[in-house]
């Protein structure tokens, strides 16, 4: 009997499924306690700086409310989150490639977790399973806020960066934010990360206090990531519509992402905690329905 060829659909899931092979990747959502701190800027860059660094990265922007992570890109996604909750697009077509990374973008005003059908929430479980296959590293750009919404994604990852600068309100809101995450059991280390700051000596009096407050208070640790120094050049990448580490590699802030690369490169990741990072989204999801 003369064998025939297997039908084109098969060929394609094949084709999907030797894509998705692979170790599980390292999930680290990038949050902040309010906005205006940069935090999708630290999440892009951040991004960038790794799969410049030889990882295979993937940025999926979680900001329900506004997201924008495509803006700072540069790029026009052809499709969204929204698309793939609503099963017009599979996962694995929405990503955009942009300056070495894998975008899938958001979408704004996009329904919260707890008001998707069951039929929606799965499609969104699947697709972050299908993507932890892809790719070394998963940056999450949730949104900003203490909402119910970022703080289970946040709670989700295998780490969490909490972006903050040194105005007075923002710390406040960061300190909210890692007391609501040490109260959902988050899954791994919290790591905060001073944006803007005038100088060394201001972040490191920054982190060290927020540091110290978590675990007086808390019980909580919180490690200290590292500082982005306060630099024009961020706001020229924004207006151009390129990332700062394509745009202005050479610039302070550019060195900072970079160093604040290296860190999270070099920190071995941890044993994941109550099943891991899907394990986890599996349960915040069914908690949602």
């Amino acid at each position: 009997m003369t064998p025939t060829a297997p039908p084109e659909d098969q060929l394609e899931t094949l084709r999907r499924m030797m894509a998705e092979r692979g170790p599980a990747a390292r999930v680290i959502a990038v949050t902040s306690g309010k906005g205006g701190v940069g935090k999708t800027n630290v999440a892009v860059n951040l991004a960038v700086a790794a799969a410049q660094g030889g990882r295979r990265v993937i940025l999926v922007d979680l900001d329900l409310g506004l997201a924008n992570a495509d803006v700072v890109l540069g790029v026009r996604p052809t499709a969204t989150l929204a698309h793939v909750l609503s099963g017009r697009r599979d996962v694995a077509d929405a990503l955009t490639p942009a300056h070495g990374i894998q975008l899938l973008a958001g979408a704004s005003g996009l329904e919260a977790i707890a008001n998707l059908d069951d039929e929606a929430r799965g499609r969104l479980q699947e697709a972050l399973e299908r993507l932890h296959r892809r790719a070394d590293l998963i940056v999450v750009d949730t949104g900003a806020g203490i909402s119910r919404n970022v703080i289970e994604f946040a709670a989700t990852a295998d780490e969490t960066i909490v972006v903050t600068t040194p105005e007075p309100t923002s710390l406040v809101d960061a300190y909210a934010t890692i007391k609501l995450l040490a109260g959902r059991e988050c899954g791994g280390p919290v790591r905060v990360l001073v944006n803007q700051a005038w100088d060394r000596e201001e972040a490191d009096r920054v982190s060290a206090g927020i540091v110290t407050v978590a675990q007086r208070f808390l019980g909580r640790r919180v490690d200290r990531l590292g500082y982005v120094l306060r630099d024009e050049a961020v706001g020229r990448a924004v207006r151009v519509k390129i990332p700062l580490m394509i745009g202005e590699p050479r610039s302070l802030a550019a060195g900072c992402l970079r160093n604040v690369a290296g860190r999270v490169m070099r920190i071995p990741a941890r044993v994941p905690q109550a099943g891991g990072f899907l394990a986890r989204l599996k349960s915040f999801l069914s908690r949602s329905a």
